[in-house]
């Protein structure tokens, strides 16, 4: 297993396996340099060929994340800093990520945290999370929010959250199929844990294939995407239709035993 850290970002490793652990005391707020950070760390995980998950958490049980740091606003850091590559928080605007990300929140979860965790792929939450987006009672915007909770929830209930910031537990959050799993505080990151080394042993091709898809797609006719699929238009379906993995999951079904699956 390998540690390092830099600044408010921990990260560990073990195989193909990286957990991100977002650390900045007191409320694990996030201003431009942590962004960056973090935005560095997911896009050398996107580029590692030996990592196929990821999970982010935040340490303390109190936040997970409140989202932009207003202090450093109030020091001059503009809205429209530079945040790094993968936009604020890292994830919400990086290209290309076709490997899942599971997130694990604790705590308060509001604002642009609860923007990030939307980045993510599946979300894991103890009994104590609370969700909202009280950006509304500040005067600003919800931007990342505004575009993708009304894709991920009924439109009603996405506007409710976005036009009162009203504050949601996670039984209603997982009411509204935006959690995969409640557990205690002591069970978040071992039932992540547990996720993400389900996902690592799949097949990572289909994976990418399965991200690059959906992504893409969001915006396309239903006829449209089917036709790029087909055609192999997609760049991650033309890799697994070329690959040996491909392959290994015909012949491991054929000869009924597990595939093993190489990523190639």
């Amino acid at each position: 297993m390998e540690m390092l850290t830099q600044g408010p970002i921990r990260t560990r490793t073990e195989g193909p396996i990286l957990e991100v652990t977002l650390d900045r005391p007191k409320a694990n707020a996030i201003d431009a340099a942590t962004s960056r950070i973090m935005g560095e760390t997911f896009r050398a995980f996107r580029d590692d060929p030996d990592l196929r998950v990821a999970i982010l958490r935040a340490e303390g049980e109190k936040f997970f994340c409140p989202g932009w740091d207003l202090k450093a606003a109030a020091g001059g850091e503009a809205p429209d800093s530079d945040y790094g590559p993968g936009g604020f928080g890292g994830l919400q605007e990086l290209p290309r990520m076709n490997k899942p990300v599971i997130c694990a929140v604790n705590g308060i979860c509001c604002g642009g945290g609860f923007e990030i965790a939307l980045s993510c792929d599946l979300i894991l939450a103890s009994n104590t999370a609370t969700f909202a987006l009280p950006e509304i009672r500040s005067g600003t915007i919800a931007d990342a929010a505004s575009l993708k909770l009304p894709r991920r929830i009924p439109y009603h209930v996405a506007m409710d959250l976005l036009l009162t910031g009203r504050w949601v537990d996670a039984e209603e959050a997982l009411r509204w199929g935006l959690l995969r799993e409640i557990t205690t505080p002591q069970e978040l990151l071992p039932k992540a844990w547990d996720l993400a080394r389900l996902l690592a042993s799949g097949p990572p091709l289909v994976m990418a294939a399965i991200k690059e898809v959906v992504r893409e797609a969001e915006d396309m006719t239903f006829q449209d995407a089917m036709n790029r699929l087909t055609r192999r238009q997609f760049p991650t379906v033309d890799t697994l239709y070329s690959s040996e993995d491909q392959l290994e999951g015909a012949r491991a079904f054929a000869e009924k035993r597990d595939p093993v699956w190489k990523g190639r």
